[in-house]
């Protein structure tokens, strides 16, 4: 596996400068900071991710406002009791992406971030306390208990968001491939153990946060 100096290092050349490459990078937010966000915006924007997937990505943009307006700015007392009847009223209103198991997956998130969040009084404080020694174990936890919030879903919700995350993207995965630490997009056990010690290395190496980690690999490719 690459040392990540070596791979940080022709980037930096690549954009003539650490300084210019750090001026490139998004930073993650602070844990005060991602404590102080309400409930509703952690699942309005998993929300958002779950319609783009697959979705032109202005298109959702472009309605989402309207969107928030019928689920009630994702209130999430609001959202997990909507019954199927409800949410077929829902489809047929104006705005409303047409979509029924993107639509349903609202009402089954509701009730997933609720739970988080009355074990953790918060969303915020739950991922707050994300750490990348249990990126790989958290993510997972994610797609398990939430609904079609598996792979780079998840991520980009993750990063909008402001959670230290890695994104999946085409050029990082390849970053990844050519450091040797897969030999594709990370999916079976031996794949996330050889990417959570990537990291944890990488880090300790480099003192990047994963979103620096993740951004580099891109940058290293593409």
């Amino acid at each position: 596996m690459q040392d990540f100096a070596e791979i940080e290092a022709k980037v930096i050349e690549r954009f003539g400068g650490e300084q210019e490459l750090d001026a490139r990078l998004t930073k993650p937010k602070s844990p005060r900071t991602l404590k102080n966000i309400a409930d509703g915006r952690w699942l309005s924007e998993a929300s958002k991710a779950v319609f783009q997937a697959g979705f032109n990505w202005k298109v959702v943009d472009n309605k989402w406002p309207r969107i928030e307006e019928i689920f009630h700015d994702f209130d999430l007392s609001y959202c997990r009791f909507l019954s199927d009847e409800a949410l077929e009223d829902i489809l047929k209103q104006d705005g409303m992406i047409s979509h029924w198991k993107k639509t349903k997956s609202i009402q089954r998130n509701a009730d997933f971030f609720w739970q988080l969040s009355g074990e953790h009084g918060g969303l915020g404080n739950y991922f707050a306390g994300w750490n990348s020694a249990n990126y790989a174990d958290n993510l997972k936890s994610l797609q398990k208990g939430g609904d079609r919030l598996g792979g780079k879903t998840a991520q980009v919700f993750l990063r909008r968001m402001g959670v230290d995350t890695l994104v999946f993207s085409n050029d990082m995965v390849q970053g990844l491939i050519r450091a040797g630490v897969v030999q594709k997009t990370p999916s079976s056990k031996k794949d996330w153990a050889a990417l959570q010690e990537a990291i944890e290395l990488w880090q300790a190496q480099s003192g990047r946060s994963l979103n620096a980690i993740s951004q580099i690999l891109a940058f290293s490719v593409g």
